[in-house]
């Protein structure tokens, strides 16, 4: 079962999402918020697998609370969503870590697409939004906090060095590690290592 959370400033809208994938077998919608502060707390009680944020939100908006998810809960996964194609708002979207975006007057089909393809650690962007496609495979799927673990791991760190240089847990640098492993398709610690080492990130 797909666990998601949706965020949206028009409860219309979010009643909408609903209504649409009420029908579908693998999907459950756990949680909705108003606004972004309203769903880094329904993230950190509920962790759903994925969050269907619009962008623009009052107090903290979509790009905002993006960013705190990922630092804080890696293993939920965001799409953003908009009315209108926002090219510096998927940029912004894509550097801190949403691993998709829709626009709101997709169809069922695009949104489910999306969801199912996003839980299953790929990515999903809207058909009709093109300003993803002059960017690496790198920067589209990497966080900046996972570049920022490869380039440690790079520089040879262990998890507990990198936790320390980054103040955060080390099973939080654990998490990141499995995730960029899985998003890259390595195999093993060993060709992660390699990996970072070969690689030249421009930081």
């Amino acid at each position: 079962m797909i666990r998601i959370v949706i965020a949206e400033d028009h409860q219309a809208l979010i009643d909408g999402i609903k209504l649409m994938i009420e029908y579908e077998p693998d999907i459950e919608v756990v949680g909705e918020a108003n606004d972004g502060e309203e769903l880094i707390e329904i993230v950190r009680k509920k962790r759903p697998d994925i969050v269907l944020t619009d962008i623009r939100m009052p107090k903290c908006d979509g790009i905002c609370a993006t960013k705190s998810i990922m630092e804080n809960y890696p293993n939920t996964k965001v799409i953003g969503f908009s009315m209108f194609e926002q090219t510096e708002a998927i940029n912004q979207m894509q550097s801190v870590g949403a691993k998709g975006y829709i626009l709101k007057n997709s169809s069922l089909k695009k949104v489910l697409e999306a969801i199912r393809t996003v839980a299953k650690g790929g990515i999903y962007f809207d058909d009709a939004i093109t300003t993803h496609d002059s960017l690496t495979k790198e920067e589209i799927i990497l966080s900046k906090r996972e570049k920022e673990i490869l380039q440690l791991i790079g520089e040879g760190k262990t998890s507990q060095e990198i936790a320390e240089i980054l103040f955060i847990g080390k099973t939080t640098v654990d998490t990141h590690r499995k995730n960029i492993i899985k998003k890259m398709n390595i195999h093993g610690k060993t060709d992660l290592i390699r990996f970072a080492v070969e690689r030249k990130y421009d930081f």
